[in-house]
């Protein structure tokens, strides 16, 4: 079986906690199937979340006005970023799939992981390689994490909505904005409050039917970058005259071939 490279961005403070047992399941399961596997553990790091001025050495170009979003781009580019998003992105590259591995804060990644997806992922932020155009287009990724509720809650009719679109932001927003292919989550319902015999009933490894077709499992099904332009193609039919709009939408047009007829590499 071919080696794949594996990272799993682990967030959680307690050695002892359900997720740590599921990280650490999930690196021996991974490691069984013949995967080499990294783990970034984040508190142990101490990794910095918050994205400043510090992350670029050397100085910004345009301190005045500020754009994190830029000034990290050409950073990268040039070859002038911090150490410890240097040594996060090398991981990345060579990684075949990411885990992101946390419990679940204020319905979101905790603090220090949403910092290393600001940091680390910065460079990514394109409007030309974005989406199935992403950077990652070739990388796949997994949320995996706990809840402090039941899963009740988080259904059509439960009080917090849908999971899935709990999910939204940093499935799509994030992640498949810069390619990645995402697989379904792993979600582990209430493990601190519910009882002893629940969470001993919780299975904390991937699931089988994931490890057995590692890599040949089915991704979500996302819109593909051009539809980018067949959305703003149905806005400008509807706000604009015709003639201006004849105009505009030949512009999209061309933008449109230009970007599929020479779709843009990593």
């Amino acid at each position: 079986m071919e080696l794949y490279k594996v990272l799993i961005v682990y967030a959680h403070e307690s050695s002892t906690s359900f997720n740590a047992a599921a990280k650490d399941a999930a690196v021996a399961a991974l490691t069984a199937q013949g995967c080499t596997v990294q783990v970034s553990d984040l508190y142990a790091m101490k990794f910095k979340a918050a994205a400043t001025t510090e992350d670029i050495t050397g100085g910004v170009k345009d301190a005045e006005n500020f754009c994190y979003a830029k000034e990290i781009k050409l950073a990268s580019e040039e070859g002038k970023l911090a150490d410890d998003i240097k040594k996060e992105q090398e991981k990345l590259k060579k990684a075949d799939l990411v885990i992101f591995q946390f419990p679940m804060y204020w319905s979101s990644v905790p603090a220090i992981m949403k910092g290393w997806m600001d940091r680390v992922l910065g460079f990514a932020y394109a409007q030309e390689k974005r989406y199935s155009e992403g950077i990652f287009k070739d990388k796949k990724a997994m949320l995996s994490f706990t809840t402090d509720c039941p899963e009740s809650v988080y259904s059509d009719t439960g009080i917090n909505g849908d999971i899935n679109v709990t999910l939204w932001p940093l499935q799509n927003g994030i992640l498949n904005y810069c390619g990645f292919q995402v697989f379904a989550p792993q979600i582990f319902w209430d493990p601190a409050t519910g009882s002893p015999e629940s969470r001993s009933s919780m299975d904390v490894s991937p699931p089988l039917h994931f490890l057995c077709s590692l890599f040949q499992e089915e991704a979500f099904s996302f819109l593909g970058l051009s539809c980018i332009y067949l959305s703003c193609w149905c806005y400008l039919r509807r706000a604009f005259p015709s003639s201006m709009f004849s105009f505009i939408a030949l512009f999209f047009f061309h933008r449109y071939v230009a970007l599929t007829a020479h779709p843009l590499q990593m």
